[in-house]
């Protein structure tokens, strides 16, 4: 999926692939394997980031540092993800048939490739803000959004405070994969501090809506990618929003502490997407 991404988005930007300066990217398997062992066919420098399902917000802020410092020119931000084999590292195989818990997420299959270079285009990064690591003391693997959620709030208070913005300057604000129950919270959060803002969803919900069997909603790093980069994208081409704010939450977890009983950090990167004037 990833090589068909990459090649996609190369296509689309009419971008020959010896023109990419360097990849960044990652995923949810152990030591990113799906990055490295796809790592030999780009043959280009790649550099693995690990943020859980923040993963490619990270990735498409690093590269935009390094091209708004002009170090390097073209890069490509990617990741992927798939449900079966996100179930076997962080909880059960599909096939041992486990009933799933209410607040559980489903992580969503695909992969997301996007090209960021010095050329104008239609749509541009404006802002980025890094987000810092937060433990509010949740210790259940099987209920993140209520882990991720703090976390989201905090990048959201430091990115508005960065910039001298309040919420009612974006057209839209979404999280990255807090789904129904997190989004609930973040809700709550920002009217208990009286922060208004026009529009706000988050993409877990907007990936599988409440028909499907996929209790709170979508999650994972390509969640957010691909509400973002599928749906929002197109929308913002067709004039519909002007200037978009994403905070990709993640959960920085795994098996081994979580056997151990310890708590969760998470972590919120965020970044401003805006049509070009």
């Amino acid at each position: 999926m990833l090589q068909d991404a990459i090649a996609l988005v190369l296509k689309k930007s009419k971008v020959k692939k010896e023109a990419i300066d360097l990849y960044y990217g990652g995923d949810l398997n152990n030591q990113l394997a799906t990055t490295y062992y796809l790592a030999p066919f780009l043959k280009r420098p790649t550099i693995g980031l690990y943020g859980a399902c923040s993963t490619l917000a990270l990735a498409i802020i690093q590269a935009s540092l390094m091209i708004e410092n002009h170090v390097i020119n073209q890069a490509i931000s990617f990741t992927a993800s798939h449900n079966a084999t996100a179930e076997r590292q962080f909880r059960y195989p599909n096939e041992y048939g486990i009933q799933r818990r209410e607040t559980m997420t489903f992580t969503g299959t695909g992969a997301v490739a996007v090209h960021l270079g010095l050329k104008p285009s239609k749509i541009k990064i404006t802002a980025v803000t890094l987000g810092k690591v937060v433990d509010y003391m949740q210790d259940d693997p099987n209920d993140m959004p209520r882990a991720m959620a703090p976390a989201a709030y905090d990048t959201y208070k430091q990115h508005m405070k960065d910039l001298h913005r309040q919420g009612i300057d974006y057209d839209l604000i979404l999280t990255g994969d807090l789904s129904q129950a997190g989004k609930s919270i973040f809700e709550d959060m920002l009217n208990e501090e009286h922060l208004h803002y026009k529009y706000y969803d988050d993409c877990g919900c907007l990936l599988y809506d409440k028909k499907q069997a996929v209790n709170q909603g979508g999650s994972g790093p390509v969640c957010s990618g691909l509400v973002t980069f599928g749906y929002i994208y197109q929308k913002m081409l067709a004039g519909k929003y002007r200037r978009v704010l994403l905070l990709a939450t993640g959960a920085l977890l795994n098996p081994v502490m979580v056997n151990q009983k310890l708590t969760i950090p998470c972590v919120c990167h965020g970044f401003v997407l805006e049509v070009a004037s």
